[in-house]
Order: structure tokens, then C-alpha cells, then sequence
């Protein structure tokens, strides 16, 4: 066994779990799935946001067209998603959100407050996908139940519960300031 590899002892639902890891490859795949994942909301972000901005207001990116015309039929929030259609400040949490969500996971800023109100975002867009129907609530368009939304709020939240930020990030800088030693709620946000 390598100097790296450890051993971990749990219980997950009620049953015992042992099995050894390598300390090296977790923390790369950490480190790898943080970068990964903040791009993936930062490029979501960044797009809506540049077309937002374009001089030519036709090309401007807004929410309301999803949100006023592609609800799956039946959706048991459509009333809800209808009444945001055409909001600015929707537009700008949207926009805002994803961009800075998606640059703080990839600096490993504030890594667990990031990830946590990504996966929120990504919630909101599963719950968008809803349908009615026979299947009702189920978003069967790009999956059944677990859609790449779904993955992406696992993810965010595996990456916040390890506190991702701290693997050759700005938290592990972050974490070691007096100011944040003497405060240790702030380990709520980093990480």
C-alpha cells in the first residue's frame, strides 16, 4: 500500500462501508470535476450574458421565450414559470448566477456557497422540464427523473461536501487568514 492510500470507515444507510482510496487521484479528480463543473456554469453564463449585452437588442438573450413557451405541457409550476417570463431580474440571476457560481468553483472561491446556490439553480431548471401527463412531474425530455441537471446539482453538492476549493484553490489560501481562523461560520461559504 502507497503512502497516499488511506482507508475509509463509514456507515451509509445503516450499513457499514469500508473501502481503501488514494488520497493523490481523489484529490485530482477533485480538482478536475471543480474546474469541469465551474466551466460548464460559467460558460452557460458567460453566453447569455455577452448576447445580453449585444448592441443589437434583437439579439439580446432573455428567459422569457422558455419561460413563456417551451414548460413542458402539464408542468405543476407553469403558472409560476409563465409569471417570470419577461422579468428582468430573472434574466439577471440567471446570467449573473451561472457566471460568477461557475468562476468562483473554478478558482476555488467560496467553493461550498457557490455550489450550493448552483445547485439550486440547477433544481429550478429540472423542475422547469416537469411534465404532466400520465407521468406527471416526471421531466422524460432528456431523461427519466435524473437529467444532466439532476448530475449537475450532485456534483455541486459532492463538490461543496468536500470542500473542493481547498485543492490548489483560493479557499485554501482563504482559510488560513486570521480574520477566517477567528471565524469559523465563514467554513459554511468556503471550501
Amino acid at each position: 500500500m502507497s503512502t497516499d492510500s488511506r482507508t475509509l470507515e463509514t456507515e451509509l444507510f445503516g450499513r457499514p462501508v469500508r473501502f481503501d482510496y488514494s488520497e493523490r487521484w481523489v484529490g485530482y479528480s477533485l480538482f478536475l470535476l471543480r474546474v469541469v463543473m465551474g466551466w460548464t456554469l460559467f460558460q452557460g453564463g458567460i453566453t447569455k450574458l455577452v448576447t445580453y449585452l449585444d448592441a443589437d437588442p434583437s439579439n439580446n438573450w432573455t428567459a422569457a421565450g422558455y419561460l413563456a413557451n417551451a414548460i413542458p405541457e402539464g408542468n405543476p409550476l407553469m403558472g409560476l414559470w409563465s409569471s417570470m417570463a419577461g422579468s428582468p431580474l430573472i434574466d439577471m440571476l440567471n446570467m449573473w448566477g451561472l457566471t460568477l457560481a461557475g468562476l468562483a468553483i473554478i478558482l476555488g472561491a467560496f467553493v461550498r456557497f457557490s455550489a450550493f446556490w448552483g445547485a439550486v439553480m440547477m433544481l429550478f431548471y429540472w423542475a422547469a422540464a416537469l411534465e404532466g401527463g400520465i407521468l406527471a412531474g416526471l421531466p422524460l425530455a432528456h431523461g427519466w427523473v435524473v437529467d444532466d441537471h439532476i448530475v449537475y446539482a450532485v456534483l455541486l453538492f459532492g463538490l461543496g461536501a468536500f470542500g473542493a476549493g481547498r485543492i490548489l484553490g483560493v479557499d485554501a489560501y482563504l482559510e488560513n487568514m486570521e480574520f477566517v481562523r477567528r471565524n469559523r461560520w465563514m467554513s459554511l461559504v468556503m471550501g
